[in-house]
């Protein structure tokens, strides 16, 4: 079980996020999952780099494994182009990159002015992306063309051209166990974040039953958790951060159909102290956050990214590369 550290690219500009990332690997932090937003949460985050321009820096700077959380090769972009993009990450840096994929949130999909499906149709549009992309990193190792033509997409007689050596491994992110049983009949691991901790495990659980349909055991494939917390010296200061920062851990609404910073802005204003204590561990004690990872890893989770919420970044990353990484690893 490897823990490695969440660049929030919604949150922080693209020079402090590939610096972050140095560091974290510095301190002992094992990889990096990496967000794509076209728009931060809200407005005061004043960030949202390409992910795939960030990327390819961080690959350049840390030696460990790398991916995004979530990309969605449904609405803003093409499939056939993610798929591009992951070949040509995955060839700069062979056996490094992995490629998580999920159903998108009109935060960041409806910017192209598309009519926003309800999250079955969501769903679907997604499941059938991750088979153009397989289908064309399997042809095109084998110098073959494909084509598609399906419910939502079409694509010509094409192939990649830049293949690499090997193909990235392919994660589907999701939160709900009926998508988790799905991924793990298609997929070859699951990203999902820290809900409560029944409700994580009844989604590992579908995940399994998929995998197992599908002739594979789930105790061998990939597992990656995204765990928010927030840490300060202080617990005054942890939930200062926390509400200032990240009040969405707080919201108790379908966020996936909010489709503005600014509509974000309005919906966290009613959010309490104990609205955000309900959605992640708030607290200045190291031990407390090292129990609660620890909670997640007996799950079984391969990978566990942590992002703290606070802009602490720097003292956190040196506290918890001290007193949590290791505890936790042994």
């Amino acid at each position: 079980m490897r823990i490695g550290y969440a660049a929030m690219l919604e949150q922080f500009a693209p020079a402090d996020i590939v610096d972050y990332c140095v560091a974290a690997e510095s301190l002992g932090f094992d990889g990096v999952m990496a967000t794509d937003h076209f728009q931060p949460w809200l407005p005061r985050h004043a960030a949202a780099s390409h992910l795939w321009s960030v990327l390819g820096a961080i690959g350049a700077r840390i030696t460990g494994d790398f991916g995004p959380a979530a990309t969605t090769p449904t609405f803003r972009t093409h499939p056939a182009v993610v798929a591009q993009a992951a070949a040509t990450l995955a060839s700069l840096y062979p056996g490094r990159m992995w490629l998580g994929v999920g159903s998108g949130e009109a935060l960041n999909e409806h910017i192209v002015g598309e009519y926003w499906p309800e999250p079955g149709e969501r769903i679907e549009t997604m499941l059938e992306a991750v088979d153009i992309i397989r289908r064309l990193f399997a042809a095109s190792a084998a110098g073959r063309m494909i084509r598609h033509s399906g419910r939502r997409f079409r694509m010509e007689s094409t192939r990649l051209w830049t293949v690499p050596a090997a193909a990235p491994p392919l994660f589907v992110a999701t939160t709900g166990p009926l998508t988790a049983r799905r991924a793990g009949l298609v997929a070859d691991g699951i990203v999902t974040t820290g809900e409560s901790l029944e409700r994580t495990a009844h989604v590992l659980d579908r995940f399994a039953e998929g995998a197992r349909e599908s002739g594979r055991d789930a105790a061998q494939m990939p597992k990656a958790l995204q765990l928010h917390l927030s840490w300060a010296p202080t617990d005054e200061q942890a939930l200062t951060n926390a509400l200032e920062e990240w009040p969405m851990a707080g919201l108790r609404i379908r966020r996936g159909d909010v489709r503005s910073p600014y509509d974000f802005e309005q919906l966290v204003r009613s959010v309490t102290a104990d609205d955000v204590r309900a959605g992640m561990l708030v607290s200045a004690d190291p031990d407390a956050h090292r129990a609660r990872i620890q909670q997640y890893a007996d799950l079984g989770f391969t990978r566990i990214y942590l992002h703290n919420v606070g802009r602490n970044q720097r003292e956190w990353l040196e506290v918890f590369g001290r007193e949590v990484l290791p505890k936790v690893r042994s």
